[in-house]
């Protein structure tokens, strides 16, 4: 207990928990699934469990590692992101599923690069916000440089076909910039701007077309586009209060689709019902305001817009997918932090959940 003196030890809690919390959930999503296409009940359990304790390695070295060496290394590592973003589209490199280009092969392992763009920007940005400091309220230097990178990032996911993660960079890029002091003009210019160009996107591509349609209303057509999320709703409202049980759900059991990874939250409803849904939303809302506690608190610029960053990462994905599984928000593919099945985004916000603590470690007094 003393090496954790000085860290925020709520938000240690609840990132361990939640995730411990995923491995089982996994487990619970998959294991019918996972006898019927790999002949072991347990497949996505060891995997996702392997990926926890590699994360919580790589949370135990970002904890431990000076927050103030990302400076030094953020241009780099941004750089290295766009070569790994790039790198999806060689063959023999980079691998396809259902149509979109967003891993990186590895013997056992898939990498997806945009989980770590995420962090990258964020690195970027903090480093650049506080060398800048007052010169974010101009527009040449402190708002345009920053949407010029930003285009470029968002072209290689929308090049992906993950336009969630496209659509995530962006909210977080603009969040940091106007938590900086960026005149509120600029973003409101920016985003009208961009309102034609996301319709062009929508409209130009039938099956994000099928999910804004799906989403309006998804009883249009109910054995297909509307399938996912009916079936989400179904769920929950087997769930009712207190749910079936932990491992009783039915519609994981191949009615669901995505049941292990998106719309995790959907088994969570139908197994622990409304108040295991709410448990879950109020972790990663306490989580949230501790981080930004953190920010508040930080001892210098660098370390204020990086807990900001981090933290606002972490809530609008968290966000956007339960207002997804609910049906608040089009169907997208965003996995629910810490909990959804998949190596790269669990050991990515692990290592997030990391450097945000080394701050909290090195946070200034009450103010």
């Amino acid at each position: 207990m003393k090496r954790l003196e000085g860290y925020d030890l709520i938000i240690l809690l609840m990132a361990v928990a939640l995730t411990c919390f995923g491995v089982v959930m996994v487990y619970s999503a998959s294991s019918v699934m996972a006898v019927k296409k790999f002949h072991d009940g347990f497949y996505f359990l060891k995997r996702q469990g392997i990926y926890a304790l590699l994360g919580f390695g790589v949370m135990a070295v970002a904890m431990g590692t000076d927050y103030e060496k990302w400076r030094k290394s953020a241009v780099p590592i941004l750089l290295c992101c766009m070569v790994l973003l790039v790198l999806v589209f060689v063959p023999g490199i980079g691998g396809a599923a259902k149509g979109a280009s967003r891993w990186i092969r590895f013997p056992g392992f898939n990498f997806q690069p945009s989980e770590l763009a995420k962090i990258a920007l964020i690195f970027y940005m903090a480093y650049s916000l506080d060398k800048k400091q007052e010169k974010v309220r101009f527009f040449s230097t402190g708002f345009l440089p920053y949407m010029v990178l930003l285009a470029v990032l968002i072209g290689l996911l929308l090049k992906q076909r993950d336009m969630g993660a496209a659509l995530t960079l962006a909210s977080v890029a603009i969040l940091m910039l106007f938590a900086a002091g960026t005149r509120p003009r600029y973003i409101l210019g920016m985003g009208v701007l961009a309102v034609p160009f996301v319709c062009y996107l929508v409209l130009t591509e039938s099956y994000r077309l099928r999910r804004i349609k799906a989403f309006l209303d998804p009883w249009q057509d109910p054995t297909d586009s509307g399938f996912q999320i009916i079936q989400s709703w179904l769920a929950f409202g087997n769930g009712g209060v207190l749910g079936q049980g932990l491992g009783e759900g039915k519609q994981k059991l191949f009615y669901l689709p995505e049941a292990h990874t998106d719309f995790i939250l959907s088994v969570v409803g139908e197994e622990l019902g409304l108040v295991g849904v709410l448990v879950i939303a109020a972790m990663f809302f306490l989580l949230v305001q501790r981080g930004i506690r953190v920010a508040l608190h930080a001892q210098d610029g660098f370390g204020r817009h990086l807990a900001f960053g981090i933290v606002v990462l972490l809530g609008i994905e968290a966000f956007v997918n339960m207002g997804v599984v609910t049906g608040l928000l089009p169907t997208k593919g965003l996995a629910l932090p810490f909990i959804s099945y998949g190596g790269s985004s669990l050991i990515v916000s692990l290592f997030a959940v990391g450097v945000l603590l080394n701050v909290s470690s090195r946070m200034r007094g009450e103010p």
